[in-house]
C-alpha cells in the first residue's frame, strides 16, 4: 500500500480522482491538501470559502491540510512554500501525491519535474480520460458540483452559479471542455459516492473580480 496525498482543488475533478484512487488496492489514502489564498481565506482560483472545504473534507473522512499562499505570489515564492511541504510529507512517509489532471501536458510536466528526485511519485488518476465521457460519468454516478468560477473570456457568465449537470454540458459551447481543463470554469463538489453526506450550501451573489466571474457559496446553516 502505497501513502499518497491528493491535491485537492474542492471540485468535481478532485472529488472524482479520489472516488478513483479509492478503488486502487495498492493506494492508501492518508489525506488532503489545498493551497489556499492567505489574504482572501479561500482555495485558490475556485475561491471557495475555507469553512466548506473542511465539510468536504469531513464527509470524506479525510485529514486535509491548508497551505497559505500570499497574493501576490511569485513563482520562487511559490515553489518554496510548496519545497517545504513536500520536505514534510516525506518526513511523514508520504509515497505518492495525486493530482486531478486530465490532458495539459505542461502542467503534469510542471508537478512531475518539482518531484524529481524526492522519493515522492506523482500519480494522475484520471489522466488521459476522455474528458466528454468523463463528465458524463461523474453526473450519471451522482457527483454534484456548482459552477464557483467562469473565464468570460470563454464561457459566459451567465454560467456562473450554475448546476454541473447535463443541462449545463448540453447548454456549453462546443469550444469548452466539459471539465474545464482549460480553465474554462471552475467547481465546488458537494454531494456524490465519495461523500458519506451532502455538504450543505447555500449560493451566494455572483461578483466579477480581477477579469473573472465568481459565485460565492455559504455553508449551509
Amino acid at each position: 500500500m502505497r501513502k499518497t496525498l491528493l491535491s485537492w482543488s474542492s471540485g468535481k475533478d478532485s472529488a472524482w480522482s479520489l472516488h478513483v484512487l479509492w478503488r486502487q488496492p495498492d493506494v492508501e489514502m492518508t489525506g488532503l491538501f489545498s493551497t489556499v489564498n492567505e489574504e482572501h481565506e479561500r482555495v485558490a482560483m475556485h475561491a471557495v470559502r475555507l469553512e466548506l472545504v473542511r465539510r468536504q473534507a469531513e464527509s470524506l473522512g479525510l485529514p486535509i491540510r491548508f497551505i497559505p499562499i500570499p497574493n501576490p505570489c511569485s513563482n520562487a515564492e511559490y515553489e518554496a512554500i510548496m519545497n517545504e511541504f513536500i520536505g514534510q510529507a516525506v518526513r511523514d512517509g508520504v509515497e505518492c501525491i495525486a493530482f486531478g489532471d486530465l490532458f495539459l501536458e505542461d502542467i503534469r510536466k510542471y508537478r512531475e519535474d518539482n518531484l524529481r528526485g524526492t522519493g515522492i511519485t506523482p500519480i494522475f488518476p484520471i489522466w488521459g480520460l476522455s474528458t466528454g465521457e468523463l463528465a458524463r460519468e461523474m453526473v450519471e454516478s451522482g457527483l454534484r458540483a456548482r459552477i464557483t468560477c467562469v473565464d468570460p473570456n470563454q464561457l459566459s457568465a451567465d454560467f456562473a452559479g450554475r448546476e454541473y449537470d447535463a443541462s449545463f454540458l448540453d447548454e456549453i459551447p462546443a469550444s469548452v471542455d466539459p471539465c474545464g481543463e482549460n480553465g474554462e470554469f471552475h467547481s465546488f463538489a458537494f454531494a456524490g459516492p465519495m461523500f458519506a453526506e451532502p455538504v450543505g450550501i447555500e449560493v451566494g451573489e455572483t461578483v466579477t473580480r480581477d477579469g473573472f466571474v465568481f459565485t460565492d457559496l455559504f455553508p449551509e446553516a
